[in-house]
């Protein structure tokens, strides 16, 4: 079950919590979840896992009825999918990432190009909000704050 988030928690607190809950929300094996409990579990609406299916980020089971059936290999993709959005990643690079796992293993050179690539932007990024940080807790600083935790 996701964990209850209150509106005025900030964005990167709310992030955190639904990581930290998609680490242990994942259905067990042979199990499947219905699109609302994936959303639920995820944190990723019912409307982006319809669209991912679309685009061919997912290909989805369904049930006798025709209903969606997520497993729990669908529900690492979302993960997967989720955490590389985070990064910035274009869906045009997440679509041709998922295109090469599709060749299987002769595209691992090209996949883990992409993501040594993702890796070096992540923490170019990474570099950059440490200076801003600092930045900021300099100011803090001057007018007499604390910027301890």
């Amino acid at each position: 079950m996701t964990a209850s988030v209150d509106v005025a928690t900030p964005l990167h607190d709310q992030t955190l919590a639904r990581l930290r809950t998609q680490e242990t929300a994942a259905p067990p094996e042979g199990a499947t979840l219905s699109i609302a409990e994936m959303a639920e579990r995820t944190g990723v609406s019912a409307h982006t896992l319809r669209y991912y299916e679309r685009i061919g980020l997912l290909e989805v089971g369904r049930d006798a009825s025709g209903y969606r059936v997520y497993d729990a290999a669908d529900f690492g993709r979302v993960v997967f999918l989720t955490r590389l959005r985070m990064t910035g990643m274009p869906i045009r690079d997440l679509q041709r990432y998922i295109a090469l796992v599709a060749e299987g293993d002769a595209s691992v050179p090209e996949r883990q190009a992409m993501m040594l690539a993702r890796r070096d932007a992540v923490k170019a990024q990474l570099a950059e909000l440490q200076f801003a940080l600092d930045t900021i807790e300099f100011k803090i600083a001057v007018y007499g704050g604390s910027c301890a935790p």
